[in-house]
């Protein structure tokens, strides 16, 4: 890397934080942070109260900048959450390692015309695969989590918990650059919607549809049910996915009607804090796989 490249680097990176944006570096050309994880972490230095992640580091400080991409080329990260950010991540088939995936920019712009409004003309960057990330502003006093394929097939979200690289930053693959757009404009109302947190349940025992199916599927579901609706924050979607998929064999067997499953691993899924259209996506995406899989009754 060439003193040149480092002080465009610099470069990017202050003007991100002009813009409010959190910035952290990025290990030279590629994605991934460049600070240190828990495991090494020496709770010395801004870990001294504990060790501090790449979110709670990153930082509008030019003298911390400054500092920070003085030692080495670093690629600029941009913290959506702390930055008052959603980013929409619209990726390519090729970036999902298929020519047969279906494409972000497609899909995001036949959910735009359902919804009966126009692709949002607001800061649009080109990612080094050839996608594209869109920014908005997030709503205020609105802590919204990250998505995958919540909103269309293909089409990701970042905010709390996820970053975005900054244009200006270079990969093998290519560079990150600006498209249109000077600012971000606000969220629209019709996509937060989409992506708004499901409402905290009250508390009590989950309360499942009325079931129908043999004694065996009907206890498996309920137990799996009271898995998901306990999950752990960050281990929701995972969770719902996997219990969605072990009742699955009991679906493809006949012995639970398929939309009894939905409606009752929806429940659970909601009430664990997913929203109700991740909650659909992962549900969905479960059963279709388990039904293909599952073994015959006589071999389970």
């Amino acid at each position: 890397m060439t003193h040149h490249t480092r002080t465009a680097l610099l470069r990017a990176a202050l003007t991100a934080a002009e813009r409010g944006w959190h910035v952290f570096p990025l290990r030279p050309g590629t994605k991934r942070p460049a600070l240190h994880g828990e495991k090494t972490c020496t709770r010395t230095g801004p870990c001294a109260g504990g060790h501090r992640k790449w979110e709670q580091r990153a930082t509008t400080d030019s003298d911390r900048i400054r500092a920070a991409w003085s030692r080495a080329p670093f690629n600029v990260g941009i913290a959506t959450g702390p930055s008052g950010l959603v980013v929409v991540d619209l990726d390519t088939p090729e970036h999902k390692g298929s020519p047969d995936a279906p494409d972000g920019a497609t899909t995001f712009q036949a959910l735009c015309e359902r919804a009966g409004h126009p692709v949002p003309n607001t800061y649009r960057t080109r990612t080094a695969s050839g996608g594209q990330h869109l920014y908005f502003t997030a709503p205020d006093g609105i802590r919204l989590a990250n998505t995958a394929g919540t909103v269309a097939a293909s089409v990701d979200t970042r905010a709390w918990g996820g970053y975005v690289v900054a244009t200006g930053s270079t990969t093998p693959a290519g560079g990150y650059e600006t498209l249109c757009g000077s600012v971000p404009v606000a969220l629209p109302g019709w996509l937060y919607t989409i992506l708004q947190p499901a409402p905290v349940p009250p508390a009590g025992p989950l309360r499942l549809p009325a079931v129908d199916g043999s004694r065996a599927a009907v206890a498996a579901l309920e137990a799996e049910c009271a898995v998901v609706a306990v999950a752990p924050d960050g281990l929701r979607n995972t969770t719902l996915n996997r219990c969605a998929f072990k009742v699955g064999r009991f679906v493809a067997w006949g012995d639970l009607p398929r939309h009894v499953a939905e409606q009752a691993f929806q429940a659970g899924g909601e009430a664990a804090g997913l929203t109700a259209a991740e909650c659909r996506t992962t549900i969905r995406s479960a059963l279709d796989s388990s039904q293909r899989t599952a073994r015959p009754r006589e071999a389970a």
